[in-house]
């Protein structure tokens, strides 16, 4: 059976010896099946599984002198067998070992993603209901908006990580296909019965159709998949390296003690892993539209995608595996600065509440016109001057005239914007 794997191994997934030891259960199956058929003698499969073996140093050795993989796999695994090897492989080609196996690791490493995604969307779900009610300043272009919370920011990535799950759910059902169909996929040389009962063992679906190969559409889902994750999770990093700016300074990564940020500056606390997961964010969508430049191969097949794969889908599995694991723990010791996020709130002088203005005006009677002419005019003096907003609206008679005193200090408190927070969170699912 295929072995499986715990997260803290997923670079064992792309090593040979996994990868060898697959080719050989695909082997194994393919004969235990044929046997069922009467092709090879009922007896042979048991005797085959009883010595086969391979070895990766041996398999390399004779490589490096036919200069094909498969056949120096099964000339290493004869060489174990013995004059019983004559039944394997039999009206197989080396794609229905290869693309089989394939499909086995990149649902294996897909299956361990999922469990990181789990675990990321754990610590998100906590730290969000962490601070479900810590106000701070909403952004938009750049710019003070209107407040919001901070739990309000990471239930919004946790939103998102559970849309990533959803879509690699999608590209590990579409890439769990396996095909032993033969040189051009018309089954020429070996009955379909074959496929069916390798890939049911293996817990892959048969491919309806397939050339020599199957369709490498399959595998540029998978890679697309991945590298929407990795972006998400760039867009998460890269709030934060917003938010430790030092003229902001609401979060920041967490500081051990020891570390240093910088070889010439001795104060220096960089948001130095959201950097390297931006960075990598980049290489995990240059490998995606290297999968999609997999996709049209001549006619029956080419290999023009097989050394791209061996390269982009190992390295990819392993960088996202590692961006989601270095992520869980930023967030987990994420530091947060609520006084920070209330002080920046009110760096515009109570600007972000103009709307708050602008509303209640409106439903006093005031055109919305007016009153827009009105809050702006206000806001622009703010802008300009640097004066309390809510002074100059209690100095402006078309103001006082429709809001009192008290109304006008109610509109600038900044947890009226909590109300709908609850509803927000129960439709997460976050209690």
């Amino acid at each position: 059976m295929i072995q499986r794997y715990t997260r803290s191994e997923m670079g064992r997934i792309w090593q040979d010896e996994n990868k060898f030891r697959i080719w050989l259960e695909i082997e194994l199956l393919a004969c235990e099946a044929q046997a069922k058929l009467g092709v090879i003698p009922k007896e042979a499969p048991a005797a085959i599984r009883s010595k086969a073996r391979f070895n990766v140093a041996r398999i390399a050795e004779i490589e490096n002198e036919v200069k094909h993989d498969v056949i120096a796999f099964l000339t290493n695994v004869g060489e174990y067998v013995g004059a019983e090897s004559r039944f394997i492989h039999l009206g197989m080609t080396s794609s229905d070992v290869l693309d089989t196996a394939l499909s086995v690791q990149m649902k294996q490493a897909g299956e361990l993603l999922l469990k990181d995604l789990e675990e990321l969307k754990a610590s998100l779900a906590k730290r969000a209901k962490e601070f479900k009610k810590t106000v701070m300043i909403g952004r938009t272009h750049g710019v003070h908006a209107e407040p919001i919370t901070f739990g309000l920011k990471l239930a919004l990535w946790f939103a998102e990580t559970e849309r990533n799950m959803t879509r690699l759910r999608s590209a590990i059902q579409t890439i769990s296909v396996g095909k032993i169909s033969g040189a051009v996929g018309t089954y020429q040389h070996i009955d379909p019965f074959v496929e069916r009962y390798v890939c049911e063992n293996l817990g892959l679906q048969p491919a309806p159709i397939s050339t020599q190969c199957l369709q490498r559409d399959r595998h540029a889902e998978f890679m697309n998949a991945l590298a929407v994750c990795g972006s998400s999770l760039e867009k998460f990093a890269t709030e934060i390296r917003h938010l430790q700016k030092t003229e902001v300074l609401e979060a920041e990564e967490y500081f051990s003690k020891g570390q240093k940020g910088s070889s010439a500056m001795p104060h220096k606390r960089n948001p130095i892993t959201c950097e390297r997961i931006s960075g990598l964010a980049r290489v995990l969508r240059g490998n995606a539209l290297a999968a999609m430049e997999n996709i049209p191969l001549w006619h029956e097949r080419d290999i023009t995608h097989s050394s791209v794969e061996r390269i982009i889908v190992p390295d990819s599995c392993i960088l996202l595996d590692y961006m989601i694991t270095q992520f869980i723990s930023i967030i987990d010791r994420l530091l947060v600065y609520p006084e920070h996020m209330l002080s920046n709130l009110q760096k515009t002088n109570g600007l972000v509440f103009s709307q708050e203005v602008l509303l209640a005006l409106t439903k006093k009677g005031m055109k919305r016109e007016d009153a827009y002419r009105i809050v702006q005019s206000l806001a622009m003096k703010v802008w300009e001057n640097g004066v309390s907003f809510q002074q100059l609206l209690l100095q402006t008679p078309e103001v006082t005239q429709m809001l009192s005193p008290d109304e006008l200090s109610q509109l600038f408190d900044p947890h009226r914007s909590l109300k709908r927070v609850d509803e927000i969170f129960e439709r997460l699912g976050l209690h």
